[in-house]
């Protein structure tokens, strides 16, 4: 039995008439006949529904001239009756087991020389796609869709806007779970449970570093019991029902740190945190806030501890385009919205982040997680 992500709300059929139409117009001044999308985000960036990707091939067939069409196993075509393929001017095609789809999605596209693929295909689509279209060239769709997805409107701004919202209202809650004496896991599965009570669809994604744990910034849960003195860095986040994500990271601690070093250090991150935030405008690179959080860190002598990019793109992907990292020339434009997150990890001893959602704006940068950056002292 397959398993279907959640419901899809509407979308205005408006909206994404525009953003095939752009689609469309990118794969055209990139030299590729058809872009080829297969469920996940870009799906339901295009169409308002992700769908599942399964053996079974589902694809939306968008060329840069012609009518799109969206191929569907006819047993799946119910999980797609929702989507508005008259008012989009997409065809809904169904084919049934023994009939080959990627056949019938060339035979569609003709003489075509260049198709590009979403970056999520899974292999045995692309490669049964590389035999059935012969001598086309085969490219990647993610550098052509992800233009499009970085600069979000203004409806995809409010939707993360809501979702930063419903994650500090989590985060406002952390001292009823957070004390001595329960595990990381007690702690995650109460967060979890409330991430979703303060309307998200699901937890993505709960972090619960402890004491040493803290210096792992990918660290999960663990059956490490809280002790006092702990700094805890607890990173969460998850979609709204609408699909954009919520990312917020603070850290704790319970009680009075136990390492007489925690407040001089943690005062270094608040800083490095808030000048990359205060970089944040159009026309600077996308290097350039990660190189104003690294040069406070690394000039106060903690550059070894610090093991990672400043920040990623969110949208319908925690994790997505631009990403804010050395090397990045990327030039920021409104709408791109994307995290700020310095940290510093201590091995075997403790670490620390802070992470906000900031949005880039005519003229600056709006912040979309407001709550408090000071270590958040806990009582033991």
């Amino acid at each position: 039995m397959s398993r279907r992500p959640l419901p899809t709300p509407p979308l205005d059929p408006t909206i994404l008439r525009t953003r095939l139409d752009r689609a469309r117009k990118a794969a055209a001044g990139a030299g590729t006949d058809a872009l080829l999308i297969a469920p996940g985000s870009d799906l339901r960036y295009l169409l308002g529904e992700a769908g599942g990707s399964f053996e079974r091939l589902t694809t939306l067939v968008l060329p840069a001239d012609g009518v799109p069409a969206l191929v569907v196993p006819k047993l799946e075509a119910p999980g797609y009756a929702h989507v508005p393929t008259v008012e989009l001017g997409v065809e809904l095609i169904t084919w049934v087991d023994g009939e080959d789809p990627y056949r019938m999605v060339a035979g569609r596209l003709g003489r075509a020389g260049r198709v590009a693929v979403s970056d999520t295909t899974m292999a045995l689509h692309v490669l049964a796609f590389r035999d059935a279209f012969g001598d086309a060239e085969q490219t990647l769709a993610g550098p052509i869709v992800r233009e499009l997805r970085m600069r979000k409107d203004t409806a995809e701004v409010d939707a993360l806007r809501r979702a930063g919202a419903a994650i500090d209202r989590v985060h406002a809650r952390v001292a009823e779970w957070l004390r001595p004496g329960r595990t990381e896991a007690e702690v995650g599965a109460d967060i979890a449970a409330a991430i979703v009570a303060e309307g998200h669809a699901v937890a993505e994604f709960v972090i619960v570093g402890s004491g040493p744990n803290g210096a792992s910034p990918h660290h999960d849960v663990s059956d490490r019991v809280i002790e006092p003195g702990d700094v805890v860095v607890v990173d969460i986040g998850g979609p709204i029902p609408e699909g954009y994500n919520s990312d917020s990271t603070r850290t704790y601690a319970v009680g009075e740190p136990r390492d007489a070093d925690v407040t001089g250090t943690y005062a270094v991150l608040r800083d490095a945190q808030h000048a990359a935030v205060e970089a944040v405008r159009p026309g600077v690179a996308a290097e350039a806030i990660d190189a104003a959080a690294r040069e406070v860190i690394a000039g106060a002598g903690f550059g070894e501890f610090f093991i990672h990019r400043t920040g990623h793109g969110i949208g319908l992907d925690v994790h997505e385009e631009p990403y804010i990292v050395g090397g990045n020339t990327l030039t920021l434009e409104p709408g791109m919205a994307f995290s700020v997150e310095p940290g510093i990890y201590q091995p075997g001893r403790w670490g620390a982040r802070i992470e906000d959602i900031v949005v880039v704006t005519e003229d600056g940068v709006e912040a979309l997680n407001n709550r408090p950056h000071e270590l958040v002292v806990l009582d033991a």
